[in-house]
């Protein structure tokens, strides 16, 4: 476990089993929650983290000057994590966790208090105010706010657009029809528009909170234009303080959520599942999440492999019945990405497109893409071939190939203005670089910068010598461009025998395209796909190998036409002083007494001499040092 090692040096390796080291090493540089639990599976810690690898690999590396700390490592057997997209939806789903669990070693968040929101009330007059609780009598929840200010700024910039009412007085119809109500003063300051004695009608008043909700529901458009036109007119009247008071409003406002992805109030308890994985992946994963009164209390995600060829509807529908059987929950309403193929008459399926249910289900879809992420890793460490193997038979389907391609050459030109062209050819074998098999062109029958006629020249080369000495022939060609290159490596491969063959693709820069031969519309691989990763760092590789070899070259070139015209330096002596020197740049700025001491005062003195007639600024002289 070297990457354990390095990750906590300081603790010894017995003292946490493998499963668990392994899992804290893999852990993602995202932020999210995770859970430790002790020998019985009991929760015994809850925690939020920016980054989850960095926090928790930080209670394992050292000793902690609290006993308490120390006492949660000794006990904890095992983890797990939920990925989610901000950090402060980190702290919002660590404030729901630990109120159902409860975990022994919480302190923070552990008791009722919870962040507040803003209430529109049922009431005939609907009063907006701030709260901590929540009650069931027909009210509108917006929130949770996690920053008091921004709710309280909220707050304050709606009733500057919209005065409303702050008493408490139960008005009903009844109430309106006996006339007792009295002005208070916020009417006379213009604050409430008089409901007490019906000065505003419902319908009206209705109108103005529709308004309000849609400010709330993150609409914040029509705030934003009014502080702007507000601060202008301040300004203009010369009112410099009141404006930048404005100002500062309407920064906190640009910063405002006015809702958390993990916790809603406008969902009540509901079921998430996320799946990942195609119909062409042997692994589906399947994310499930718990969400009870708009918080996400429970996680787990579940891998299948694939028997035969089921679809994604059949393997969420296991998963459902998996998840049901196993933890004893019964389902309301099921947010999920499709529809499964189970029937379950009393339970609804909702399909989300936009709103808090489909900002939840992206949540479990991350949590089950990352789950695949872990096991790859996994995978890639302990079972390597198993990993290649998978790699290679996602390649033979994206690629449309007839067997496996262990063996893959791309090819890639590289010239400045028609000057040194060269070519590369890089070599992977089992979707690994195999730098002994590497090798570079040097562009001999065409003239000028012609990238097309330079790859059909290298290919004809290649594969004429492979097939000559009896060498074996790749499963797949790539080559560093699109359509063009393309047809020219087919032209070769047609001219040598070897089309229908060799199965080529060309993969253009731009937009990463893999075009195929005879097929104009080219084929858009997933961005996060193995096969495209092959390929691009095939393709990079090549350029890589090419440039370097194309560098040299040039500088090659650079360096006979100054030091092969000096008569009296050979080629032994011409290997040593670039050896030591490096570059004729450098061995024009020696001193002499360093060039006579590598290949004697005679040498020295015709290479200065030389060197000084085409640099006159050259300060070598012989017997000459700088100072």
């Amino acid at each position: 476990m070297r990457l354990f090692s390095y990750l906590f040096p300081h603790m010894p390796k017995h003292e946490k089993s493998a499963a668990l080291r392994e899992k804290i090493s893999f852990l993602p540089d995202t932020p999210g929650v995770y859970t430790y639990y002790d020998s019985e599976g009991t929760v015994i810690y809850v925690g939020k983290a920016k980054n989850l690898k960095r926090r928790v690999s930080s209670y394992f590396n050292r000793t902690h000057d609290v006993l308490r700390t120390n006492l949660l490592v000794r006990n904890i057997a095992d983890m797990s994590y939920i990925v989610v997209p901000t950090e402060q939806d980190a702290l919002n789903l660590e404030n729901s966790m630990i109120k159902e669990y409860k975990p022994r070693y919480n302190v923070l968040l552990k008791d009722d208090k919870s962040y507040p929101w803003i209430v529109v009330t049922n009431e005939l007059y609907p009063r907006v105010f701030l709260t901590r609780q929540h009650i069931r009598d027909g009210s509108k929840y917006y929130g949770p706010y996690t920053n008091t200010a921004v709710a309280k700024t909220v707050l304050e910039l709606i009733r500057e657009i919209y005065p409303l009412r702050t008493c408490r007085l139960p008005i009903t119809p009844e109430y309106l029809r006996k006339g007792t109500g009295r002005l208070c003063l916020q009417y006379h300051i213009k604050r409430c528009p008089g409901c007490c004695t019906g000065l505003i009608s419902p319908e009206e008043y209705t109108r103005r909170i529709a308004h309000i909700k849609q400010i709330l529901r993150g609409e914040t458009g029509e705030l934003m234009t009014y502080l702007r036109d507000e601060m202008g007119r301040l300004a203009s009247e010369l009112k410099f303080e009141e404006a930048q008071e404005l100002k500062e409003r309407y920064r906190l406002l640009e910063n405002y959520q006015s809702k958390s992805v993990i916790v809603s109030q406008t969902i009540a308890d509901i079921d998430v599942f996320g799946i990942d994985g195609d119909d062409n992946d042997n692994d589906v994963y399947v994310n499930y999440m718990h969400v009870r009164r708009g918080a996400v209390v429970r996680s787990a995600t579940l891998r299948y492999k694939r028997s035969l060829s089921e679809t994604r509807a059949e393997i969420l529908s296991y998963a459902m019945s998996e998840i049901r059987e196993t933890l004893g929950v019964t389902f309301d309403e099921v947010v999920v990405p499709l529809a499964p193929e189970v029937e379950m008459p009393d339970v609804t399926f909702t399909i989300p497109r936009r709103g808090d249910k489909a900002k939840l289900l992206e949540v479990s879809q991350r949590n089950a893409r990352q789950n695949r992420i872990d096991d790859l890793k996994h995978m890639a460490k302990h079972n390597p071939e198993q990993r290649t193997e998978q790699i290679l038979e996602r390649m033979k389907t994206d690629f449309r190939l007839s067997e496996l391609p262990r063996h893959i050459e791309c090819f890639d030109n590289s010239n400045i203005q028609g000057t040194n062209p060269v070519a590369s050819c890089v070599v992977f074998r089992d979707a690994k670089p195999s730098k002994r098999d590497y090798r570079h062109f040097n562009i001999k029958t065409v003239v000028g910068p012609d990238d097309f006629a330079s790859m059909k020249e290298v290919l004809t080369r290649r594969y004429t010598r492979l097939m000559e000495e009896g060498e074996e022939l790749p499963q797949l060609i790539v080559v560093d461009g699109g359509k063009g290159q393309l047809s020219a490596a087919v032209e070769a491969l047609e001219s040598i025998g070897l089309r229908g063959t060799i199965a080529v693709v060309g993969i253009a820069k731009r937009l990463e395209e893999i075009y195929f031969p005879g097929d104009s519309v080219p084929l858009y691989i997933d961005k996060n796909s193995e096969s495209l990763r092959i390929v691009q760092h095939l393709r990079d590789e090549a350029h890589r190998f090419g440039i370097t070899h194309h560098r040299n070259r040039r500088s090659k070139s650079a360096i006979a036409s100054e030091l092969d015209s000096i008569k009296g330096i050979g080629d032994k002596t011409k290997t040593a002083l670039l050896q030591h020197f490096k570059s004729v740049k450098r061995l024009r700025e020696a001193k002499y007494d360093e060039i006579a001491a590598l290949v004697g005062n005679a040498k020295a003195k015709i290479l200065t001499e030389a060197l000084k007639n085409e640099n006159s600024d050259t300060t070598c002289e012989p017997g000459a040092s700088e100072r």
